[in-house]
């Protein structure tokens, strides 16, 4: 939100305080607050009829600094709030340090340090001394707008050249500066500035996070109204925000998810290829079966089957029952699919229709969001007469469980959990919250349920969502996906965009609809989209109002979806050691450039390919004819596909077929090489290769996971002049080494011994 009216004045009608000059500070051996005048004190008179703003510097955790500045501190506190993890009891305490007339407040690798003389400011600095960001004087503030609504305010500055990224999964320009971007969940769809998944943290290129901790509308400003600023402000007597330590985007990104929590890590099972009926088909158990034939018929293995929406009764969702008139042997029709080594997943929301038994039941024991007066919260949209559940209520949340339990004791494994943006805010909570700072709230307790229960049902490791909508901490719950977007090459990248973003703002696992989900998506579109899609952390074929199954885009479909899927099975080794990366770190599987690349300026504005993990660079193409353009960063990188040797840094351009796309090894990597291309979730080591990428001496471990993450046997891979020398830890099976540099393959094979 915009106060200002240019840098003089302020817009008509609203009325601004700024912290001025400190008047009082309480220096505790950890922390301390600050007493902060909004104007000039030249006299006793001064302190009369005129607000403080209380400033309290605080770390939550190691390399993590908060800032609470209030106005009123006597309004009474409603949640939700988000869940903020208790930080490493090990790492060294925070502690302040008086300088003088100025207070420093260090916590690991950061320092807030303010000056008590002079006007009023905070500065942020690393661990070298160097300034991060900081609060100018017209950083601390708060605002009355026209209609009376109070904003608290506050401004961290930009240097020159710093690049913003984040705020969720957003599919405006890649790089924030210059964008105005409200947190608030809404429908949009992918081609809008409207976003799914609305998180209130930014990443800098200058080796920073914030994370602003407030569950509600944040509205940021980001370099747009005062250009050399990110404002951010919330509708409230107080605004907490931690600015958190990297030096690297990687290192940010483990600090901010140790502290709103880790990622999940899906089953290996989840990281095969989804196929769904699509949503507005017509289909029954002899289209699913005709489709699951037609794959395996072409050869292309297939991990998931997805029943999106009507395979429930027409104007009754969410209901969970199966349309008898289309499915009358549910049971048995997903004993016939799991026979056939199908995971099984269904489409679910958190609404429920008037025309469903399940209303009157929940209106009658109070377990559906009701208005003021007591009535049941409804409208149309979407379903006529639709209901929300209430899930701030234990009970609601038991009853939901168990509609959900009864399709798990059927034989389903997981659940497409779709909605959960359209939230009123007219309505009374049962737990009391505030209705403004649960509309994007409900995403958290509406997916922590479902995946809650599936970790409960089916045990630890086992859960997978495949969800929509996510507020800060919806990470913990993976798989989220990009919701509606166009099938076009236009949509295919907002789409990655917005993965991109979601990325870079704490999210280790990200999925979207290959060939796009509105429209019926030309052979061309849909050929690239499934090289991209394979070649993403979860892969799955979706649509609106048409089939995805590969055939119906022709022969050479078939022969891409075939080629992608039995590589990324072949990849299984080293993406399920990167998943596992991700679920102990934060790090992202699917990385842009910059996570990777930081030094490197070329790599701060790329969102047109990514690292799919530490060693593959992967830049998707988005023409019809093939031509891609992509950038190299320095060192020497191999073709996946060619053995082509490329130097960097160098931008390429390239022309692809459609089973193709640059996928680029890292020199020095060691790729761990499935040998079982028909399944995601086979035994790694059993015929297991060794690719070792690149000329030159030198020493890299790489690590080949079980089916639960854990370490099954670790690698070691010595170079030198007469070649590539392997022990391995934790296993005695054989394996074999191939050497791969300038397009040639020289071998070697061996039996590992246990080093």
């Amino acid at each position: 939100m915009k106060f200002t009216d240019g840098f003089w004045l302020m817009r008509e009608g609203v009325r601004a305080s700024y912290a001025t000059e400190i008047r009082d500070l309480r220096v505790g051996a950890d922390r301390f607050t600050a007493y902060a005048a909004v104007k000039r004190v030249a006299a006793r008179g001064d302190t009369l009829n005129t607000p403080l703003i209380t400033v309290e510097c605080f770390s939550p955790a190691e390399g993590v600094i908060g800032v609470r500045t209030t106005h009123h501190a006597g309004r009474a506190r409603r949640g939700p709030d988000f869940e903020i993890m208790a930080g490493d009891a090990t790492a060294p305490p925070a502690r302040t340090r008086r300088d003088g007339a100025a207070t420093e407040l260090t916590s690991g690798p950061l320092t807030l340090r303010t000056d008590g003389d002079g006007p009023w400011g905070i500065t942020f600095l690393d661990g070298d001394g160097r300034r991060l960001t900081g609060v100018d004087p017209k950083g601390t503030a708060f605002a009355a707008t026209p209609d009376g609504v109070h904003h608290m305010i506050a401004q961290l500055a930009l240097q020159v050249g710093e690049n913003v990224y984040g705020l969720g999964e957003r599919f405006t320009p890649y790089v924030k500066n210059g964008q105005t971007v409200d947190i608030w969940q809404a429908d949009g769809g992918t081609s809008s500035e409207l976003a799914y998944k609305n998180i209130p943290f930014y990443l800098s290129s200058r080796g920073y996070g914030v994370f602003v901790n407030h569950p509600g509308k944040v509205s940021f400003e980001v370099g747009s109204e005062a250009v050399g600023q990110v404002q951010f402000s919330v509708e409230d007597q107080t605004l907490e925000y931690y600015v958190v330590a990297g030096p690297t985007p990687k290192d940010v990104l483990s600090r901010y998810t140790a502290l709103t929590g880790r990622p999940a890590l899906p089953p290996a099972w989840s990281f095969g290829l989804w196929l769904t009926t699509s949503f507005c088909t017509s289909y029954d158990e002899a289209t699913v079966t005709s489709f699951v034939d037609g794959m395996a018929e072409r050869g292309i293995p297939l991990s998931v089957f997805h029943f999106d929406c009507f395979w429930m009764r027409e104007y009754q969702w969410s209901d969970f029952l199966w349309d008898p008139e289309v499915f009358p042997d549910p049971e048995g029709m997903l004993a016939r699919l799991k026979e056939r080594g199908l995971r099984i997943s269904m489409w679910i929301n958190p609404y429920i229709a008037q025309k469903s038994p399940l209303f009157a039941e929940g209106a009658e024991h109070g377990y559906l969001v009701r208005r003021p007066n007591g009535d049941v919260w409804q409208w149309d949209l979407w379903q006529p007469g639709m209901a929300l559940v209430d899930f701030t209520n234990p009970a609601a949340r038991a009853w939901y469980d168990d509609k959900l339990r009864a399709l798990l004791d059927q034989g389903v494994d997981c659940f497409k959990t779709d909605f959960g943006e359209r939230i009123p805010t007219d309505v009374v909570w049962h737990d009391g919250s505030d209705p403004e700072r649960m509309h994007n709230y409900y995403a958290q307790i509406y997916n922590r349920t479902v995946f809650e229960l599936l970790e409960k049902e089916r045990g630890a490791g086992e859960a997978v969502l495949f969800a929509r909508s996510a507020t800060a901490g919806g990470q913990q719950f993976p798989v989220h996906w990009g919701g509606d977007c166009f099938a076009s090459f236009t949509a295919m990248a907002e789409s990655l965009r917005g993965g991109l973003s979601l990325s870079l703002s704490g999210f280790g696992f990200w999925s979207h609809d290959i060939g796009g989900f509105e429209g019926t998506p030309d052979p061309a579109v849909f050929k690239r989209w499934l090289a991209f899609g394979l070649l993403s952390s979860h892969s799955r074929l979706h649509g609106n109002v048409s089939y995805r199954v590969p055939w119906e885009f022709g022969e050479e479909a078939v022969d891409v979806a075939r080629k992608f899927t039995l590589l990324k099975h072949r990849l299984m080794p080293y993406l399920y050691q990167v998943a596992a990366e991700a679920h102990r770190t934060g790090v992202p599987m699917m990385r842009p450039m910059l996570a990777e690349f930081p030094g490197d300026p070329a790599s701060r504005t790329l969102d047109r390919q990514y690292m799919l993990g530490p060693d593959l660079l992967v830049a998707p193409v988005f023409t019809e004819d093939g031509e891609v353009e992509y950038y190299v960063p320095e060192g020497t990188w191999t073709s996946l596909f060619t053995g082509e040797r490329v130097t960097g840094p160098a931008w390429r351009h390239e022309t692809h077929g459609f089973d193709s796309l640059p996928l680029l090894v890292r020199d020095g990597a060691v790729l761990p090489w499935g040998a079982d291309d028909q399944r995601p979730d086979g035994d790694w080591l059993d015929g297991l290769t060794l690719r070792v990428f690149g000329p030159g001496a030198g020493e890299r471990s790489v690590t080949v996971p079980d089916l639960t993450g854990t370490p099954a046997a670790v690698f070691r891979v010595v170079r030198d002049a007469g070649g590539a020398r392997v022990t391995a830890e934790g296993t005695d099976r054989p394996y074999r080494v191939t050497v791969e540099e300038t397009g040639a393959a020289g071998e070697g094979a061996g039996t590992v011994t246990v080093a």
